[in-house]
């Protein structure tokens, strides 16, 4: 019998594994986390990944496992949920601070789009495409012509 938690307070504890590619901001805060269910005797958590083929997908599965484990939770199943489809729209303002703070130019929302991408560093809106993959497949590479920075902006999807 597991001791009686709440949803509430495995969503505190996920906020503490950081994305693997993006360690400036939570698994939490990326929005990849849809659902925690806590049964008599399992945690669920519902899983969006940013994209179908995303690799981190599993390091961030083995990672909630991990930081349950330390909270005494030791049967902890995460399922993969496809529908609906993950979208940046599901970052909050401040989560998209954290990745300007990080050197990551933040995607625009769906909403605003905007067909200019200010630079990290300087704010400069005097950016250029160097390459439409930057470090990982939901990122591409700018360049400031400003300060002359290389950076990546995540995608808007």
């Amino acid at each position: 019998m597991m001791q009686t938690i709440s949803s509430e307070q495995v969503y505190k504890w996920l906020e503490d594994v950081p994305d693997p590619e993006i360690p400036a901001i939570s698994i939490v805060e990326l929005g990849v986390v849809r659902g925690v269910q806590c049964l008599e005797n399992q945690v669920l958590i519902d899983l969006t990944p940013t994209y179908s083929g995303c690799p981190a997908m599993k390091v961030i599965e083995e990672d909630i496992i991990a930081r349950l484990r330390q909270e005494g939770i030791a049967n902890v199943k995460v399922r993969k949920v496809l529908s609906p489809a993950w979208t940046t729209d599901w970052m909050s303002e401040a989560t998209r601070e954290k990745l300007r703070l990080s050197g990551i130019a933040p995607p625009d929302r769906s909403d605003k789009p905007s067909k200019v991408v200010l630079c990290p560093h300087c704010q400069s809106a005097r950016t250029k495409l160097t390459s439409w993959f930057g470090s990982t497949a939901c990122k591409s590479l700018f360049t400031c012509q400003d300060c002359l920075q290389p950076f990546d902006h995540f995608k808007c999807i």
